[in-house]
Formats: C-alpha cells, sequence, structure tokens
C-alpha cells in the first residue's frame, strides 16, 4: 500500500515537473517577458488541458506518440554529438569510474548531497510497469537499450562538454545549450514529450489503482476502459480530477523544478526501494533463485539505491516533505477500507444464510409468498448473505422467486451473453431461491436494464430445464439402485420390468419441468425488483478506541463521500430497493 501511495504522488509530481521543466525554456528566449510567474501559468494551463483529454483514452492519440518521442530522443542524441564534438571532447574520460572516487574525496559531503539531483536522471524508470499494459515486455527492453540509454548518454556528454566552457550556464544547461536555430522545434518537441512523459504515469496511476481495487485496497470508484484491445488501457474520473488538482496546486506552490524535483526524488527512490525489497522475496520464494544472485543483487542494486534513498531524504525540509504526506494520507485512506472491507466480508461468511435457516424462515406461519422476482445483489459468491434475514424478518414476505446475484469483472473485453449467467440453485427446490454469477468483460454494457433482465430470466429457464433433467435422472439412478439392493435380499421376489411405465414417467416429469418453468415465466411478468444491502458499519461493543475512530469516523466518512455501489455496478435503478442493516465489527 506505500508503495501504492508513493506511485500516486509520483503520478501527481511529474506531470508537474515535466510540464514545468518544459515551459521553462521560454526563459532562455527572453527572461524578461517570460517571468517566472507566466511560465507558471502556462504551465498550468497544459496541465488542465492534459487531465481535461483523458477520458478520451491514449488510443484516440497513442498513434502520435512514436513519432514525437522518436523526433525527441533523435534531435537529443544529435545535440548531444553536436556539442561534444564542438565544445570540449575530453569530458569522455567521466566514463572512467576513477572520477567517481575522486568526485567524492574532493567535495565530501556536498558529493552526498548532490546524488539527490543526479538521481532525477533516470526517473521515469519506475513507471515502466505502466506500459506492459500497452507494450509486450520484449519490445521495452529493446527500446530501452537500443534507443533510450544511448540518446540519454550523448544528450547528458554533450551537456557536460558544452557546461566545461559556460560554466554560468548551468541552472538551464539544456535549452542553453540547444543550436539556435533548432530552439523554437527542440522547445515545441519538449512540450510535446513532456506531455506525453506525464501521459504515462498517469496511465501508470490508473492501472495501478484498477489493481488495488480487485484487492479491495481502494475506495470505489468508476472505471472506465478506453480501449477494446487493451485492458490496461483506463479512465477513473475521480482520480483523474484528484490528481490534477494535487498537480496544480504543487506548481503553484513550489513554482520551480527545483523545489518539486526534492520532493520528486523521494517519491521516486522510496518507490524503487520498496520494489527492489520485493524484488528480493520474487527472487527467493517464486523464481527460487540461487543466493549468490540474490547477494549480487543486493550489493549492486540495493545499495546503490539506499545511498540515492539517504541522498534524498536529505532534503526533505526544502519540499520533500510533500510525497511521504501526501503517500501517509492516502496509506492511512487504503489501509482504513481494506481493513473494513475485509471484516465486513468475514462478518457475511461467517453470517450467511444456512439452507436450514431458509426452510426455517419460508416455513413460519407469519411468512407469505408474494407474485415477481427478486434479485438480491452480494458480494458472496457462495451462500446467502445475512442482510436476506434481516429483510424477510423485518418484512414477512418474499417473492415467488429469489436469485442472489455477483457481479464480477474479469480481465477479458467482452463475456458473450450465453456464458454470462452461471445459476446454482438452492435447496430445498420448491422455495425457487437460485444462486447466480453474473460476469462481464471490461467493454460491456451494464446500465441497460430490460435486455439484462430478460436475459437473466432466459438463462434462468434454461438452467432448469437442465437441472431438472439432472435431478430426474439422479432420482431414477438412486431408485434402481435400491430395487437391486432389495432383489439381492429377496432372489424370490419376483422382478417386475416396468419399462411400459417409462413413457408415463417422461411425460410426467416433462410436466412438471413446463409447471416450474411457468412459475418463473409469471414472476418475471408480475416484476422484477432489485434489492441491495446497505449495510451500516459500526465497531462492536467493548471496541477500543482506535478501532471506534477507524470504522466509526474514518471508514464511514470515506464511504458517504464515495461512489455509491449501486452506480459502481451500474444496477438497474427504476426498480431498486436498498435494504440497510446495521454490521457490528
Amino acid at each position: 500500500m506505500l508503495s501504492t501511495s508513493l506511485v500516486i504522488g509520483d503520478g501527481v509530481l511529474t506531470p508537474s515537473i515535466s510540464v514545468l521543466s518544459a515551459v521553462s525554456g521560454l526563459k532562455a528566449a527572453s527572461k524578461s517577458v517570460f517571468t517566472e510567474g507566466r511560465v507558471v501559468w502556462i504551465s498550468v494551463a497544459i496541465l488542465i488541458l492534459l487531465f481535461s483529454v483523458q477520458r478520451f483514452g491514449t488510443d484516440k492519440v497513442g498513434y502520435s506518440f512514436a513519432p514525437i518521442v522518436s523526433v525527441w530522443f533523435i534531435m537529443n542524441a544529435g545535440i548531444g554529438l553536436y556539442n561534444f564534438i564542438k565544445y570540449d571532447p575530453t569530458v569522455i574520460k567521466a566514463v572512467n569510474p576513477l572520477h567517481i572516487i575522486q568526485y567524492f574525496t574532493r567535495n565530501g559531503k556536498q558529493a552526498w548531497v548532490s546524488l539527490g539531483g543526479v538521481v532525477l536522471c533516470v526517473t521515469g524508470t519506475e513507471a515502466l510497469f505502466a506500459d506492459v499494459g500497452h507494450f509486450s515486455v520484449k519490445s521495452i527492453q529493446v527500446s530501452m537499450s537500443v534507443v533510450v540509454y544511448p540518446a540519454l548518454m550523448l544528450t547528458y556528454t554533450g551537456q557536460a562538454s558544452y557546461l566545461r566552457l559556460h560554466q554560468d550556464n548551468v541552472t538551464n544547461a539544456f535549452y542553453n545549450s540547444i543550436p539556435g536555430p533548432l530552439y523554437w522545434p527542440m522547445f515545441v518537441i519538449a512540450v510535446l514529450s513532456a506531455i506525453i512523459a506525464s501521459q504515462a504515469m498517469i496511465s501508470g496511476t490508473f492501472s495501478i489503482i484498477q489493481q488495488s481495487l480487485a484487492l479491495g485496497c481502494f475506495p470505489r470508484v468508476s472505471v472506465v476502459h478506453t480501449s477494446d484491445k487493451f485492458e490496461g488501457q483506463v479512465y477513473i474520473p475521480e482520480v483523474n480530477y484528484v490528481i490534477m488538482t494535487a498537480s496544480v496546486i504543487v506548481t503553484l506552490a513550489f513554482r520551480t523544478t527545483e523545489k518539486i524535483g526534492n520532493a520528486y526524488g523521494i517519491a521516486v527512490v522510496l518507490a524503487e526501494a520498496i520494489t527492489s525489497s520485493f524484488m528480493i522475496l520474487v527472487m527467493l520464494v517464486i523464481w527460487k533463485t540461487n543466493i549468490i544472485f540474490v547477494i549480487v543483487y543486493v550489493c549492486c542494486i540495493v545499495s546503490v539505491e539506499m545511498v540515492y534513498l539517504t541522498s534524498v531524504l536529505y532534503k526533505f525540509p526544502h519540499g520533500g516533505f510533500f510525497p511521504i504526506a501526501f503517500a501517509c494520507l492516502l496509506l492511512s485512506i487504503m489501509y482504513i477500507w481494506n481493513y473494513v472491507y475485509r471484516k465486513k466480508y468475514y462478518y457475511e461468511v461467517e453470517n450467511k444464510v444456512s439452507p436450514e435457516t431458509l426452510r426455517e424462515i419460508t416455513s413460519q406461519s407469519n411468512f407469505c409468498r408474494i407474485p415477481g422476482l427478486a434479485i438480491f445483489y452480494s458480494e458472496l459468491v457462495h451462500g446467502i448473505p445475512p442482510i436476506f434475514e434481516h429483510y424477510v424478518g423485518n418484512v414477512p414476505a418474499l417473492q415467488s422467486v429469489v436469485v442472489f446475484a455477483s457481479i464480477k469483472s474479469l480481465p477479458i473485453s467482452t463475456v458473450p451473453a450465453e456464458e454470462r449467467f452461471l445459476f446454482r440453485r438452492v435447496n430445498p427446490r420448491e422455495l425457487y431461491v437460485f444462486r447466480c454469477v453474473v460476469r462481464y468483460g471490461y467493454t460491456d454494457a451494464r446500465n441497460d436494464d430490460e435486455p439484462f433482465e430478460r436475459l437473466l430470466v432466459e438463462r434462468l429457464k434454461e438452467f432448469m430445464r437442465d437441472d431438472f433433467w439432472i435431478h430426474v435422472n439422479k432420482t431414477q439412478i438412486e431408485q434402481r439402485s435400491g430395487d437391486v439392493v432389495e432383489m439381492a435380499e429377496e432372489p424370490n421376489h419376483d422382478y417386475i420390468n416396468d419399462n411400459e411405465n417409462d413413457g408415463e414417467t417422461k411425460k410426467a416429469n416433462e410436466e412438471e419441468m413446463e409447471r416450474e418453468i411457468e412459475v418463473i415465466e409469471k414472476a418475471s411478468r408480475v416484476g422484477i425488483v432489485h434489492l441491495m444491502g446497505e449495510p451500516e458499519v459500526m465497531s462492536n461493543k467493548g471496541a477500543g478506541l482506535g478501532k471506534r475512530i477507524v470504522i466509526d469516523l474514518a471508514y464511514n466518512f470515506i464511504k458517504k463521500n464515495l461512489r455509491q455501489t449501486d452506480k459502481t455496478l451500474d444496477i438497474p435503478r427504476k426498480r431498486l430497493l436498498k435494504v440497510g442493516m446495521t454490521y457490528e465489527l
């Protein structure tokens, strides 16, 4: 959860620092016209525009990303090579690791502090997981090794060569090192590339929140899939506007890339350090890697990350507090939600209605069945939720047919209509109570209530036909097994072959099946009502102060300010009844 919170914080900081650093190039053109305040407001306008178009999805404009980024890397590499040759080619000696030792020996503490700025050269790699939703692992590896790394090495080498002769221009070395005729084309490409880089991090934020939702670690939000081809391309409206607001506030508050960089470095390095820690567990537990290779990984990668982490934490008072505070806030929300989510689920599992209890409820003298079909929505896939017992206890009447439905999303684009509903009958059979799992793909529409109800009834009737004949065949097999046992015990008994009665039995069974189907059809014609539990959670008696704060105050506050369950699941609202119940956790 902490790493997820840091990645979301990264999604706030990346657009701010990327766009602001690109737009800051206007100062190199004219400091008098493009003051710091104007640069900040131009950046804010671009950020608002960037987040406003997220709902259209990246697949609509994604075709332009590759050409723009390709031009960006080619121009960077070309300008870097040009500066390297023109100014001071001797900087190539910097590839000698001996100079690192000399640098730390000569500068001491300041060299260690400078690592907090050096780490910004590799930021962005922590978001590569987001690209897995769009590209293959092999394509990412090839592009990083063949295109990105060589271009960056040429860019930084060229800037180093330029700074050897222009040490006063270190504050804006990137734009100052660009040859005059290429300045404006490079500025346009830089802004477009900053937008694309921000888009990648925003997509990564949406992706990791979607995964957190599946694990019950994030409050309810609406997830919109913007592509029919790629599951990873999602858009979350609530999160989008929260991140936009936070990015704008960060840009207006910090105003410079240096201050945002202090916060950015902490978010990135902390997320990478946590990822490396989990990587060690994966190597040991999942991959069964030789311990020697694990030790080498720790010495070469983790130790370097720890050095960088100590350096970026040094800048905590200078803006580095923001990602820590933001991550702690998100971590608190996610922990509270997940804690109560698990408690609610365990409560429902422990208090679900058994078939015996169901039989007792329906056999009570004051209980009656009324015409109609009721659909109870529940997260439980097995068993009857406790909200049902609460409902019939206060309203001693129930529709003639009851379906307990659980809506599940599958990681595929669409589920065929004939495979969408999975039914199971709840005994005793004469109660006409069924369990149903409704499966959707990420592009399937859920808000069209009439086709949903019609399909559910049709699939229910098909299931009843299949289930009826399975039940009949099972009963006949048991009866014939009993006859064989009786014949073995009484060998002198005259065997009566009743094959001539099979036709009459089959006809009677068909008539009985049609009567059951007629019950379903009649119930659906009378009317379908949708019932959904709306449990209110509270801490049980004797709970400690901490538990009461988490459940009674924090969780209920979060829940009241979030999207309701019926909106998240797109349950038809015309005939929706919400059943309230108190869960003492």
